[in-house]
């Protein structure tokens, strides 16, 4: 985590932003808060914050909106937090633009987590600077399009390096069915989800020490994928 990362909490409830700024401030993070959708907006483009912790359920509007118009001006990650059961609630959040979420309650370390997690593909430069990302014992060249696997060559498909490159661009960040299917697929496909378990499959038989355990081609059930470093 970027040392003294700048983090905004946009949560209306006063216990659970106490709760979230201790285990941030633990982590080495500048803390600001908000209560309100406005005031997180007006915090938001005034600090220009490392990093967004949000509320969905926010007094004066939906944290939806607020995503959106973040995503107008700014490539902030936004970690959402959600009481809502719903998994279409979870997935328009992402879908407007957040980048992960927690469902309440939550523990301290998986919050910590998700948000080194974001942080730390904030702070890294894209895949042009970084061009070669290793996880396991899996070493990918995006600029040579080649995987190892503990230094041995893997063949894998077109389609299949395609929705390697997706997961891998965003580290930690939930990429919703929807859109993978749509940008690897095409629009007519965002529907068939089947296309998405049988090549993640692939991946994970190909890349995973233990498909049936994965460690870091992981399933957000019901809503997407995750690549975890």
């Amino acid at each position: 985590m970027p040392l003294s990362a700048k983090v905004l909490i946009v949560e209306d409830e006063r216990q659970i932003r106490r709760f979230v700024r201790v285990a941030l401030e633990e982590e080495g993070c500048r803390v600001i808060e908000a209560g309100t959708m406005a005031e997180g907006l007006a915090l938001a483009g005034a600090e220009r914050p490392d990093l967004i912790v949000l509320d969905l359920g926010l007094p004066d509007g939906n944290g939806v909106d607020l995503i959106r118009d973040v995503r107008g001006w700014a490539d902030t990650p936004i970690v959402i937090l959600s009481a809502r059961a719903q998994e279409s609630d979870k997935i328009d959040a992402l879908d407007a633009g957040g980048d992960d979420y927690l469902t309440k309650p939550f523990s301290v370390g998986e919050l910590r987590a998700r948000v080194r997690a974001l942080l730390r593909r904030q702070g890294r430069n894209a895949a042009e600077a970084t061009p070669v990302i290793r996880f396991g014992d899996i070493e990918v060249d995006l600029s040579l399009r080649t995987v190892l696997r503990a230094g041995a060559p893997v063949h894998l498909t077109r389609t299949e390096y395609r929705l390697l490159s997706a997961l891998l661009g965003h580290p930690g960040k939930v990429l919703t069915q929807r859109s993978l299917l749509r940008d690897i697929w095409g629009p007519t496909f965002i529907e068939s989800s089947h296309y998405l378990r049988v090549y993640v499959g692939h991946l994970r038989h190909k890349l995973e020490r233990d498909p049936a355990q994965p460690q870091h081609l992981l399933t957000e059930t019901g809503v997407g994928y995750r690549f975890q470093p």
